[in-house]
């Protein structure tokens, strides 16, 4: 794993760009194909400015994102959207492929497709059917095959890319209930979104529900009826992660954080935090 070029003094989570992983590929690196084999350590957080498909052929360990530990089998295909954190420790028996997208031409198709850091925020990581592993093998494949070729078709490269996010999203509304409520319930899914895009200075679910064109009352009994908690609860659960993305991300002080997250007072955001994690933003920092 490269380590991150120009990195500050004060950075404790190396940020790292695409290009540093840049290899013998052709032209522009807005994609990279890799592939992993054995056993890899990363013991320490960093975070990516581009997005990331990882898809386990073989493989055990854990891979932790967001601070929430996935364990790693057979068959699957992990998603790290652009400066969430992450860490992982991978058996001896592992086999991967890694295709990385640039920020700029993955929100250009992401957009166009729907698929969302909201979506996959709690489900990161999609157990596959042989099928769908093969179907996704496949194209990854061709993928690495194109960049291989000179010149490179970019054109066919985004079109394939587009093919993965699709299954990959086929597969997950196959599994997940909440990707069908979604659709089914679509204010659900523009509040998580919204919330996601002005959680910083918007932390009122009064807000949220005007923007959505419906009472506060209507968006809570939504939340309570579906998800079973209040929708104060997804404004908290946004901000206390990028609290905790920020504590550990650079030595920047409690004070300054609190601030760039829209607490006034300093003292109620540790006490904000301490709340929804059970320790200090100082002890959180210490810990990790």
């Amino acid at each position: 794993m490269p380590t991150a070029s120009g990195k500050k003094k004060k950075e404790k989570i190396p940020v790292l760009g695409i290009r540093e992983f840049f290899s013998d590929q052709q032209a522009e690196p807005d994609f990279q194909y890799h592939e992993i084999t054995g056993k890899r350590l990363i013991d320490k957080f960093h975070k990516h400015d581009f997005f990331l498909f990882l898809l386990f052929e073989k493989g055990s360990g854990i891979h932790t994102i967001d601070f929430t530990d996935h364990p790693v089998t057979d068959h699957q295909v992990h998603l790290l959207f652009p400066h969430q954190v992450h860490k992982w420790k991978l058996g001896p028996r592992t086999k991967a492929f890694q295709l990385m997208i640039s920020k700029r031409i993955f929100e250009t198709f992401s957009t166009s497709l729907d698929f969302s850091f909201v979506q996959f925020q709690g489900h990161p990581v999609v157990n596959l059917s042989a099928s769908a592993f093969q179907q996704l093998l496949n194209e990854f494949r061709q993928v690495h095959a194109e960049l291989q070729r000179k010149p490179v078709s970019w054109e066919l490269i985004y079109l394939r890319s587009t093919i993965i996010a699709q299954l990959v999203k086929r597969e997950a509304e196959q599994k997940w209930e909440v990707m069908e409520l979604y659709r089914a319930k679509p204010a659900l899914y523009k509040f998580l979104s919204l919330v996601d895009t002005h959680f910083r200075e918007e932390k009122s679910v009064a807000f949220y529900a005007r923007q959505l064109h419906i009472t506060p009352n209507y968006l809570n009994i939504l939340c309570q009826r579906h998800f079973h908690v209040p929708s104060m609860f997804f404004i908290q659960k946004r901000i206390t992660l990028e609290a905790k993305r920020m504590i550990l991300a650079s030595e920047t002080s409690l004070k300054e954080i609190a601030f760039e997250l829209g607490f006034t007072d300093p003292a109620y955001f540790s006490n904000f935090f301490k709340a929804q994690t059970g320790t200090s933003p100082r002890e959180f920092r210490g810990e990790l």
